[in-house]
């Protein structure tokens, strides 16, 4: 039995002392040699997702962190409320205090190091005695500026084990040592010495050669990349913490008649609570009085707000528009809507795409093999004659540019990035391995009820008889059906209101037992029935009508008064507005839409024709829609699942991807890769679209991590760098991986 199936708890560990993907790996491998455990471990998010088994406890977890040599703590999972807010001001984050203390270490460092490069590069301002003063200048900076690195390296060799810490701590002490031999016992001490700056290394026996600006300078130059890289990766995870941080603090609940305001930890299931305009709703709910308009942009990503009334849904954080509401909590805390999409972006976060997989396999034993290297290096231009000089500058460029940093941040900074954007556009990936399936896709399954039409019953067409009035038509109609709950008669209705047809009054109303629905109206009968139930004859007109409609799929009721038919009332399930250019934008992206559905192939081929689908699949059960896509997979093509119904829920996980429309059933969106929380066919397009950019963001971004580890060792082994230039170019690797990731942050929306 593996150990993703005996575990049975999770566990999230925020990690202390990570410096670079080597650490990530290592500790990911601590954690593994548990028995029951599946670890991963995230260099960027600097957290370990954990899966358990009930043998091990959270402190077993912990204590295998420690003896990697590191430090955790367990995570607070986000909860969608801002409840701690006032308190998590007061104290800022850990990163963030972090930051501050690199960010004076580096300002520091940077200062004490510009004098010592500048001397270092202009031969002629090189004074007597100079070099002395670029030690003391130096030495602070060598040893407190690059106390991080060195710290860490001696962790390290305390657990048998290598760091970029180590490459950095060894290159720069190697430097600075040389520079203190060449000062005290060589001949570089002497006053009046100069020597020149040269970014290639030249021979000699470095006896009069110093190399602190190579020292200073690597430390300052990776200090900076460090510093950015962290303030970075801050900015990575904006979209994540404004998602936890966006509920209410405050609450007004109903108490006896009276409003109180207590903080929203103290908001309770099955309480009611008050919201006023421009408040954001506290928690998920059920409006019980009141109506107005919701915006949900921060939920759906969509600008236009949606109106609520009695009996409507709420959810938490959304705002209130107008009006004023009162709500009955349906769920608080961890268990809110918000709560789970901010647990969702998050495990995305927390997991790997499979191309990180390799990154995470090279870094892991790089470090041992550089420190290989520059060792080799080293020998070699001792051996062919080149000069302590030249070897010790080859050696230590080789251990200061190959470190693996850039490898790590390549994955989790666009991941981070790209499932935070998501989220602001409403759309929710379960796992980075989502990304390589979006990828692949080349046909998306469509379900039709609620994915492209709305499901709902709306009047799509009014047919009155000759000499008939149709606002007349419909206000009767509207009058009758307004005593049914049938939803054929609540879309009648629903339909009148938005015209703002003032209905009659009616009289003696009687439902016909499955026929329809009758009442009088000043005195006269009116009937709503089924074609087959109608009192009187129907004409060559309203049979084609009926026909017509029947055909497509549509429900046409008769109305009839004064003894004769008045009309046909064409009820339908119409085509949402956006379907038919998403649909159109899909083709354009190369994607191949087929409409899969359960009803009947005349409605099925309409909406298709509406929308611009060309193949239709119809007439098929739940097991029928798995089997259908089991056959296109088995004609060679990769499929995306569309859907929001639970006889969606076994497509859409036996698909090669799932996007479950937020606006479904909690079946389908808990079966899906995917959660589309708008339930617009856009959001299937900006999803694919976000998918393939995060990815091909990352395989840009291990590009060129790779490319430069493998350009820039055979330079640096040459004695073709600085090491000033070598530290310069490494930070600079790090650093653009990350900006390339947030590049992201600026993905807008296809249909804008």
């Amino acid at each position: 039995m593996t150990q993703s199936i005996v575990a049975e708890r999770e566990l999230d560990l925020e990690l202390i002392g990570m410096t670079c993907a080597s650490c990530a790996n290592r500790i990911e491998r601590k954690l593994n040699k548990l028995d029951g455990v599946t670890a991963t471990v995230n260099y960027a998010t600097e957290q370990a997702h954990v899966e358990y088994s009930a043998d091990t406890t959270p402190e077993d977890l912990i204590g295998a962190v420690r003896a990697a040599g590191y430090d955790a703590s367990p995570v607070t999972p986000p909860t969608g409320t801002a409840a701690d807010d006032d308190a998590a001001e007061a104290a800022p984050s850990r990163a963030e205090t972090e930051l501050a203390a690199l960010r004076q270490r580096l300002i520091v460092s940077a200062v004490l190091s510009l004098p010592v490069i500048v001397l270092a590069m202009v031969p002629s301002w090189q004074f007597t005695n100079w070099q002395w003063l670029s030690l003391t200048l130096a030495a602070p900076v060598i040893v407190w500026g690059a106390l991080p690195f060195h710290r860490a390296a001696l962790a390290g060799a305390r657990h048998g084990t290598t760091t970029m810490d180590t490459l950095v701590s060894v290159g720069t002490l190697a430097a600075f040592g040389w520079s203190i031999y060449a000062l005290f016992w060589g001949t570089a001490g002497i006053p009046g010495m100069t020597h020149g700056f040269d970014l290639i290394a030249s021979r000699g026996d470095g006896s009069s050669h110093i190399y602190l600006e190579a020292a200073a300078g690597v430390t300052t130059f990776l200090l900076a990349g460090r510093y950015f890289e962290k303030r970075s990766k801050l900015r990575a995870g904006d979209a994540l913490r404004a998602l936890a941080e966006v509920g209410a603090k405050d609450v007004t609940v109903l108490r006896d008649g009276r409003e109180v305001t207590v903080p929203i930890a103290e908001l309770t299931v099955g309480q009611r609570f008050v919201v006023r305009p421009g408040e954001k709703v506290a928690t998920d709910g059920r409006v019980v009085a009141g109506a107005s308009a919701v915006d949900q942009s921060m939920l759906t990503g969509e600008s236009m707000t949606v109106e609520v009334a009695v009996g409507d849904v709420v959810v938490g954080g959304t705002v209130n528009a107008h009006g004023r509401l009162e709500v009955e909590a349906s769920a608080v805390g961890a268990d809110t809507a918000l709560a789970h999409m901010a647990k969702m972006v998050a495990d995305a976060q927390a997991g790997k795409a499979q191309v990180q997989r390799l990154a995470d396999r090279i870094s892991a034993y790089f470090v041992p093999v550089v420190i290989a290297i520059a060792a080799g290096v080293l020998g070699f231009w001792l051996g062919v004659g080149g000069g302590a000089s030249l070897a010790l500058t080859a050696a230590v460029s080789v251990l200061v540019i190959a470190c693996p940093c850039a490898l790590g941040l390549a994955t989790p900074t666009a991941l981070m990035v790209g499932t935070g954007r998501g989220a602001q556009l409403g759309i929710l990936l379960k796992g980075p391995e989502v990304l390589e399936s979006t990828r692949r896709v080349d046909t998306v399954a469509l379900d039709k009820t609620g994915t492209v039409t709305t499901g709902e019953m709306t009047v799509a067409e009014i047919i009155p008889a000759d000499g008939v009035d149709e606002a007349d038509l419909l206000a009767r109609a509207a009058a009758v059906e307004a005593n049914s709950e049938h939803p054929i008669g609540r879309a009648v209705v629903a339909h009148a209101a938005d015209l703002g047809l003032a209905l009659p009054e009616t009289a003696e109303f009687r439902n016909l037992a499955g026929a329809g629905v009758t009442a009088f109206i000043d005195g006269l009968r009116v009937s709503v029935t089924g074609p087959r139930d109608v009192p009187v004859p129907l004409d060559d007109r309203m049979r084609a009508a009926i026909a017509a409609a029947s055909e497509r799929g549509a429900t046409p009721v008769v109305v009839t008064y004064l003894d004769a038919v008045a009309g046909v009332v064409v009820v339908a399930d119409i085509v949402k507005p956006t379907s038919a250019a998403a649909i159109a934008e899909l083709k354009r992206m190369g994607l191949r839409p087929v409409l899969l559905t359960g009803d009947n192939a005349g409605a099925a081929r309409h909406v298709a024709a509406q929308v611009g689908i060309d193949e239709v699949i119809a007439d098929v059960t739940p097991d029928g829609k798995v089997e259908a896509i089991r056959r296109l997979q088995e004609s060679g093509r990769v499929v995306a699942m569309v859907g929001d119904g639970v006889n969606d829920a076994a497509a859409l996980a036996s698909a090669d991807l799932g996007l479950a429309m937020g606006t479904g059933t909690d079946v389908a969106i808990e079966a899906g890769d995917m959660t589309l929380v708008s339930g617009d066919l856009w959001a299937v397009v900006d999803a694919i679209a976000l998918s393939r950019k995060t990815l091909a963001t990352i395989k840009g971004n291990l590009f060129w991590a790779f490319a430069y580890n493998v350009a820039a060792l055979p330079l640096a082994a040459a004695a073709l760098l600085n090491p000033m230039m070598a530290g310069l170019a490494m930070a600079f690797s790090s650093v653009f991986v990350v900006a390339n990731s947030l590049r992201l942050r600026g993905f807008r929306s296809r249909r804008s």
